[in-house]
């Protein structure tokens, strides 16, 4: 999962830096991601997933690493394995 978000972030974050040179915890924002990428890849991320982030994750904390993206995104989705 992580290499998906990793490659969504390529192609949505606006990153001035490349995704392959940050550590999965490394500050996003510090990288470049705006307030507007941060959307796009919510969406993306979504949209890839089958995902909806509820409220609760919508917030600069759930968009502020690789790993912290990860990790919503495997709560979203661990209905789905448990299945």
């Amino acid at each position: 999962m992580t290499v998906t978000v990793r490659d969504l972030i390529a192609k949505h974050g606006g990153l001035s830096v490349s995704v392959a040179n940050l550590a999965d915890d490394a500050d996003l924002y510090a990288a470049g991601l705006s307030s507007f990428a941060s959307v796009q890849l919510m969406l993306a991320i979504e949209e890839t997933f089958d995902i909806e982030f509820p409220d609760r994750m919508l917030n600069r904390r759930s968009f502020q690493s690789i790993a912290a993206i990860s990790a919503c995104v495997d709560e979203l989705t661990s209905d789905r394995k448990a299945a």
